[in-house]
């Protein structure tokens, strides 16, 4: 959330005449004006959570210089010579009741403006401490485990009702073997639910993540199987991607038309590193663009570096990225825009260490940035947006951490926010390789995620 706010706190002040005398007999002079500074709206008190951009806009009048100023180290960058009128984001850094201030002056003299209070309340992932097993997600009939895609049903129809939650999962049931998962099952978003088969097919050998159309209709990344059918609701297969070759499909999201912008699909790559943009008309594709190409990708199931993660915003047209090779989160600004390899990243195949930092080159380059990357991440994989526009983001601990099974809080703007959480404490790493965020009945910030060590959808609520 941005919040655009100011408050004036003039300085009223009468002008001041200098008058200068001569022996000629004529009298002149100038009239010189106190300055004046102000911060423009809300004229009440706001509050933000932690990690998120207050958008600070001033004016002055008859001031020839500013300078910034906050009431608290953790109230964000706010400080040091500024433009006598502007607008600027600051992103506090810590929980707490802050101000901003402006001391201008002018040849009339000086003068102080004080923003409004900002209260800056704890992020989202700090309120989350409850766990909740939800069910189990094997197929009943073929039993295949260690789920990967997890996402929401946008309405109710066929087998799935609005709200459950759907997954497909990486194992089969016959031999347990990582990549040979052929399964998509759904359960209802309670406790204590159990899973309902959608589909079963060698064309969905490997599924490792899952985008919705607003039918219901699942779009299903097959990593093994090298596809990425399609599922009706009722769970009949189709391929109508099937133009187009796929290189281990690794990652993918929906984004809803807007405007001029047609709904698309987004698919990550692990076998070259790319992005590909599918434009559809309903459940048909018009067109086929790779957008991004030059993540590191390689490994095989079980320890695959590779983007991933694919996550949208739509009100900001921002897909992010999360790159498990080189420990990173990237954030491509308009991706609805970018044409034929519009960003290329720069880096080196994946392994045992994340990878040096990214670059970006190509006609958008300067629309993807780095927000987060090191830290206690360890190949991170998965990630879901959250209500205020943060991200989760949880590692699939490739590389065998300390602490496994972390879950961490990304802000664009300010990168990790608060202490990571661990889901699983059962010390066996590589458990979280699905995560969707949502909001209950209440409004309250939920999230659901796979826990591949248990085989379980849980919950993470207040």
């Amino acid at each position: 959330m941005r919040v655009t706010f100011v408050r004036a706190a003039m300085l009223a002040a009468a002008p001041v005449a200098l008058v200068s005398c001569g022996g000629s007999g004529y009298g002149g002079g100038m009239t010189i004006y106190p300055p004046t500074a102000e911060f423009s709206q809300p004229t009440q008190a706001v509050s933000v959570r932690l990690g998120q951009t207050v958008s600070l806009t001033w004016g002055t009048t008859y001031a020839s210089s500013c300078t910034a100023g906050t009431s608290g180290t953790g109230a964000g960058t706010f400080d040091g010579a500024v433009a006598t009128s502007g607008t600027q984001a600051v992103a506090p850094t810590a929980t707490g009741d802050y101000t901003y201030t402006l001391a201008c002056s002018g040849s009339g003299g000086m003068v102080t403006a004080h923003s409004m209070a900002v209260s800056v309340t704890a992020s989202i992932l700090s309120t989350l401490k409850t766990i909740t097993v939800i069910g189990p997600t094997p197929d009943p009939v073929e039993m295949g485990g260690n789920p990967y895609g997890l996402t929401l049903a946008p309405a109710t129809s066929g087998l799935i009702t609005k709200g459950d939650l759907i997954v497909c999962n990486f194992n089969d049931g016959l031999t347990n073997t990582q990549g040979h998962g052929t399964t998509i099952t759904g359960l209802h978003p309670v406790p204590g639910s159990q899973p309902y088969s959608i589909a079963n097919s060698p064309s969905l050998e490997g599924c490792n993540a899952l985008a919705l159309l607003p039918d219901d209709s699942i779009s299903a990344a097959a990593y093994s199987a090298n596809l990425n059918p399609l599922v009706s609701s009722a769970g009949t297969l189709a391929n109508p991607f099937g133009s187009h070759t796929f290189a281990l499909p690794w990652g993918e999201v929906f984004v809803a038309a807007a405007g001029a912008q047609p709904a698309a699909l987004y698919v990550s790559n692990a076998g070259d590193g790319s992005i590909v943009r599918i434009t559809l008309s309903g459940d048909a594709p018009t067109g086929f663009t790779e957008v991004v190409k030059g993540f590191c990708a390689s490994g095989t199931p079980g320890a695959i570096y590779a983007p991933a993660g694919l996550t949208y915003d739509a009100s900001i047209d921002t897909l992010y990225v999360v790159d498990t090779s080189s420990y990173s989160v990237v954030a491509l600004k308009g991706i609805s825009a970018f044409g034929t390899d519009a960003v290329v990243v720069a880096g080196q195949r994946g392994g045992a260490t994340p990878t040096p930092a990214l670059s970006f080159s190509g006609p958008s380059a300067a629309s993807a940035r780095v927000i987060a990357t090191g830290g206690q991440f360890n190949a991170p994989l998965s990630a879901a947006l959250l209500s205020d526009g943060d991200l989760l983001v949880a590692n699939a601990d490739i590389d065998n951490p300390a602490v496994p099974n972390l879950v961490f809080e990304i802000s664009p703007a300010i990168g990790f926010v608060g202490d990571p959480l661990q889901l699983d404490t059962s010390g066996t790493p590589g458990a979280l390789f699905g995560l969707v965020a949502t909001l209950d009945s209440a409004g309250h910030d939920l999230v659901y995620f796979n826990d591949n060590n248990t085989n379980e959808v849980e919950m993470l609520s207040q």
